[in-house]
C-alpha cells in the first residue's frame, strides 16, 4: 500500500466513524465534534485525491445513518471468444455497468446498464464474482464499493451514443484495449469473466 492509498483509507475510516456517530449521537456538543471530524475526512480526501473539496463533500458527506458499501454491477457480455466493451466519453473502455439503483436487484441492474450504455438487451446467466473494489481496482474510490460481475448473453439491440458512452466494440480476449477504465474494470477481471464463460460448473468468486 502506497502513501496516498493509506491516507485515503484513513479518510474513509474517519468518515465512516463520524457518519455512524452522527446517526446515533444525541449530545449536541458531541454532534458538533463528529461533524468536524467528518469535515476533516473530506479535507484529507480532497487533498490526496485531487478532487475539489465541495465535490468531495457532495459525494462523501451527504449520507446519513450507518455507512455501508455501495454496489456496482458489471455486465460481462461474451459472444464466442469476444467481450462487448463500451467506450466512455473519457476515451477509456469498460464493461457496461454502474451503481445499483434502489429499485433494482443486482442482476436487474446489470441488464439495465447493458441496455443504457451498450444498447444491448441481455439475459443475465450467472454471477461470476463479488469483489471488494479496493482489492482489485485502481485508483481507490472515495466510497467503499462491492462489485458484482455477471455473465450475460446478448439478445438484441443497437448502440446509440448517449450521455455516458460514445461507442461499443467486441474485443477478443487477446486484443483488449490498453486504455481501460481500471476503476470500473481491469484486464484481470475481464480474463476472469472469460474463464467463467468457459466453465459450466463455475463457482462464484468472492472478496
Amino acid at each position: 500500500m502506497n502513501d496516498q492509498e493509506q491516507w485515503l483509507r484513513w479518510a474513509q475510516e474517519l468518515q465512516s466513524l463520524a457518519q455512524s456517530a452522527l446517526h446515533y449521537c444525541k449530545d449536541p456538543y458531541d454532534t458538533e465534534r463528529f461533524q468536524r471530524i467528518r469535515e476533516i475526512s473530506a479535507e484529507i480526501m480532497a487533498a490526496k485525491s485531487g478532487l475539489e473539496l465541495e465535490k468531495v463533500k457532495d459525494l462523501f458527506c451527504n449520507e446519513k445513518g450507518y455507512q455501508t458499501p455501495k454496489i456496482d454491477t458489471r455486465a460481462a457480455i461474451i459472444r464466442g471468444s469476444s467481450i462487448l466493451l463500451v467506450q466512455e466519453r473519457t476515451g477509456k473502455w469498460a464493461m457496461p455497468g454502474g451503481w445499483c439503483d434502489i429499485d433494482q436487484t443486482p442482476a436487474q441492474n446489470a441488464a439495465k446498464e447493458a441496455w443504457e450504455e451498450a444498447g444491448m438487451r441481455v439475459r443475465v446467466d450467472r454471477l461470476i464474482a463479488v469483489q471488494d473494489q479496493d482489492r482489485h481496482n485502481f485508483p481507490r474510490n472515495v466510497f467503499k464499493i462491492m462489485k458484482f460481475l455477471f455473465l450475460c448473453t446478448a439478445l438484441d439491440g443497437e448502440f446509440q451514443a448517449n450521455t455516458e458512452t460514445v461507442a461499443v466494440q467486441w474485443f477478443p480476449e487477446d486484443q483488449l484495449p490498453e486504455n481501460m477504465a481500471t476503476e470500473k474494470c481491469t484486464w484481470d477481471q475481464i480474463h476472469l469473466c472469460f474463464r467463467a464463460a468457459k466453465c459450466p460448473q463455475w463457482e462464484t468468486r468472492f472478496d
